[in-house]
């Protein structure tokens, strides 16, 4: 465990001793400004940059060429991208691709997975999920005849911030037949435990995915060998592939073979793809589950990131998201807690319940989101009151988080957040 001192010597010693430390170079700054949004939007690499722009001279130079003359096909980019990434998440061979975007995907895998019948016919989630997902599941409810009000089953945080597994367990019941769950909660930073959820899940028959969102890049998973029936992900926080950039999916080689809800001409296998068939010939791989033909232009910069991560390791980033973010628990503990400041932490203190970013929460939270920006910190905010921080591993440094620290007390004592108004912008 490591011992953390208030001083800014021991932040810069940190930084010394910091084996990613050098990664940081690998990306574009937003010229002063500590970056602590990278949970939302991830920085722009020069590894990202590379492969985007050769994908540029490709279509430049090849035209309609590049779907099979490319660095890498075009025509299987998205596969070739996914078993890039499957280390990161723990999948066996072909169990990835690069595909979509996340709703989308969401959609297409739980129209798949999701087959009520008799008793068993609802879904489980919980009140803290990103409203998207439940956006999505209660449009899928009401495909397959039910009435979200009744098929959709939330379960019930006891403190507002964190959802407990003992909870989620026990919400399943012999009527559940899905069960859509977030890894990391994307206010409070709170990791659940998907093997033991997965464990319990398959115990009752219950097929469970995850929404990984706010843990792929930064939290190590081993989907297969936990045995997870499907995962989703965005590619644009902790991966670092641009906003809006191409999403993933993760389905256990146990489903290949099963009809996907949604299907597409690009999850056509590739040996019958250009016959133009009336019928859908399926992938007999996580392939099935694409749609649409893939989104080069959004995919491209992903493949840079991916290559950055695995040489550095996910481990290694894990390893340092750990040391990091319990370096800001403690700064805040140590410095901000009392008054006049009272800042609160929202996120786990245990490891192995926290994901990559650290919730802070203040009545006041808002405004001093908005002192902290004019001080060239970029955050950002979720209602009610939390102040999300990512020190990601590979472009924070401990020297950040230091100054991160002094910020938070300082908009504090020069009462620098009374100048701003409770009015939110559209984007927080």
């Amino acid at each position: 465990m490591t011992e953390y001192r208030l001083d800014e010597d021991f932040a810069l010693e940190m930084d010394a001793k910091d084996p990613l430390a050098g990664y940081k170079e690998r990306f574009y700054p937003l010229g002063d400004a500590i970056y602590m949004d990278g949970n939302s939007l991830g920085l722009m690499s020069k590894d990202a940059e590379k492969t985007l722009y050769r994908l540029i001279e490709e279509w430049k130079t090849l035209g309609i060429k590049g779907w099979g003359g490319g660095k890498i096909p075009w025509i299987s980019y998205a596969e070739e991208l996914g078993n890039l990434q499957a280390p990161l998440v723990g999948a066996e061979k072909d169990e990835c691709v690069v595909t979509g975007g996340t709703t989308i995907n969401l959609h297409t895998l739980v129209s798949t997975f999701y087959q009520p019948e008799g008793k068993r016919k609802k879904i489980l989630a919980d009140e803290l999920n990103f409203p998207s997902d439940l956006y999505a599941l209660s449009a899928e409810i009401r495909l397959k005849g039910g009435d979200p009000d009744e098929d959709l089953v939330l379960v019930r945080s006891r403190d507002g911030m964190i959802i407990e597994e003992d909870d989620i367990i026990a919400a399943m019941t012999d009527e559940i037949q899905l069960a859509l769950l977030p890894s990391v909660y994307y206010k409070s930073g709170q990791l659940l435990d998907m093997k033991r959820i997965t464990e319990e899940a398959h115990k009752r028959g219950i097929i469970v995915g995850f929404d990984c969102s706010h843990s792929t890049g930064v939290v190590p998973h081993k989907f297969s060998e936990w045995g997870s029936d499907f995962a989703f992900w965005c590619n644009y926080k902790y991966m670092n592939g641009g906003p809006g950039s191409t999403g993933s999916i993760y389905v256990n080689k146990k489903h290949w073979g099963k009809m996907p809800g949604m299907a597409g001409w690009f999850g056509n296998a590739r040996s019958t793809m250009f016959e133009m068939r009336t019928d859908f010939d399926p992938a007999r791989t996580a392939s099935a589950w694409q749609i649409g033909t893939t989104t080069m232009l959004s995919t491209a910069p992903i493949e840079g990131s991916l290559r950055m991560m695995r040489e550095a390791s996910i481990e290694a980033i894990r390893k340092k998201s750990l040391k990091i973010t319990g370096y800001l628990m403690y700064l805040i503990d140590e410095m901000l807690s009392e008054e006049p400041y009272n800042y609160g932490i929202a996120t786990p203190r245990a490891d192995e319940r926290r994901g990559g970013h650290v919730g802070v929460y203040h009545k006041e939270g808002w405004r001093i989101n908005q002192a902290l920006i004019a001080r060239n910190v970029v955050p950002d905010f979720r209602p009610p009151n939390i102040i999300r921080l990512a020190p990601v591993p590979l472009y924070i440094s401990y020297h950040d988080v230091w100054k991160v620290a002094q910020h938070l007390k300082a908009v504090i004592d020069n009462k620098e957040f009374e100048k701003f108004t409770d009015d939110r912008s559209t984007v927080t």
